[in-house]
């Protein structure tokens, strides 16, 4: 779920990409809707919310947007890639925490012990399933 932050550089992105003859989410809502025939029409409510910073729209209607404003979707979505090269990790390092995954494990701890397992499982099949196979067995 994507934190206030990156709702709002979203919503910049998507203002400084607009032309200039759309002024707000009534003008982004009728533009839109000519261009996305995916499904119900846009609101300009929901228009506003992109622009506000409120939500990021679905991977469909960015996808609309990007192909509109001629912009990359990933970037629309996420923006510039980070600066620099990523350095890789030593053997046994482990990337920091990030208040995300905190979050997430703290969402975790505080399931019931039959879900929490199920979704250890989900995760070990994921993950660590390839370790548990002999000889290319499945």
């Amino acid at each position: 779920m994507p934190t206030s932050k990156e709702k709002a550089a979203f919503a910049k992105r998507l203002k400084d990409s607009l032309p200039k003859d759309i002024k707000g989410g009534t003008d982004l809502a009728r533009k839109f809707n000519l261009l996305y025939s995916g499904g119900p029409a846009v609101s300009p409510q929901t228009a506003h919310k992109w622009l506000a910073g409120t939500t990021i729209p679905k991977s469909d209607k960015l996808q609309v947007l990007a192909a509109w404003l001629q912009k990359d979707v990933h970037w629309l979505h996420y923006g510039p890639p980070p600066v620099g090269k990523a350095k890789p990790l030593a053997r046994g390092e482990k990337y920091p925490l990030s208040p995300e995954m905190i979050e997430l494990a703290s969402r975790l701890a505080g399931l019931p012990p039959r879900q929490r397992n199920l979704v250890e499982e989900m995760i070990t099949e994921l993950y660590g399933g390839a370790d548990d196979q002999i000889d290319g067995e499945p």
